[in-house]
């Protein structure tokens, strides 16, 4: 691929970079409704929202939406819009198997990473990371 769009880099900036994955699935939503609502587009949404619940508490939010996310991804190709989907794809799936069982087996949240496989991508988010997104005064006091 040979460009990407600014909001999916802002997503993989705070996926991987900011850890933030509210303004993921803020960013990502957006992108979702531009792009006639892909399914791809809308299972990354899912597992950034995924990390966020159980971060905040929400063990079944947080299964739900790992589930729902790991269903949509499942159908694309492990290397898709210069990232590692297989991997992430892995990834969620441990981290989900975790959730099932954390009665048992409680753990803290933990964050996950989405491999760049494009060096154009990977070019782009480091802009990013120079130039950081700065969120509405309307965001922040949320």
């Amino acid at each position: 691929m040979s460009a990407y769009d600014r909001l999916y880099v802002a997503y993989l900036y705070y996926f991987n970079v900011a850890r933030d994955y509210f303004e993921c699935h803020e960013v990502m939503e957006e992108l979702w409704l531009e792009e006639g609502r892909s399914p791809l587009y809308q299972g990354l949404l899912q597992v950034a929202v995924g990390l966020y619940h159980h971060a905040n508490g929400n063990v079944s939010g947080s299964i739900k939406l790992f589930s729902a996310g790991l269903d949509k991804l499942e159908r694309y190709p492990d290397e898709v819009l210069g990232i590692d989907l297989g991997k992430l794809r892995l990834d969620s799936r441990n981290y989900l198997g975790k959730l099932i069982l954390i009665e048992d087996e409680p753990f803290d949240p933990y964050d996950l990473n989405i491999v760049l496989l494009d060096e154009l991508l990977a070019e782009k988010l480091e802009e990013v990371k120079r130039n950081p997104p700065v969120l509405d005064e309307e965001e922040t006091e949320a």
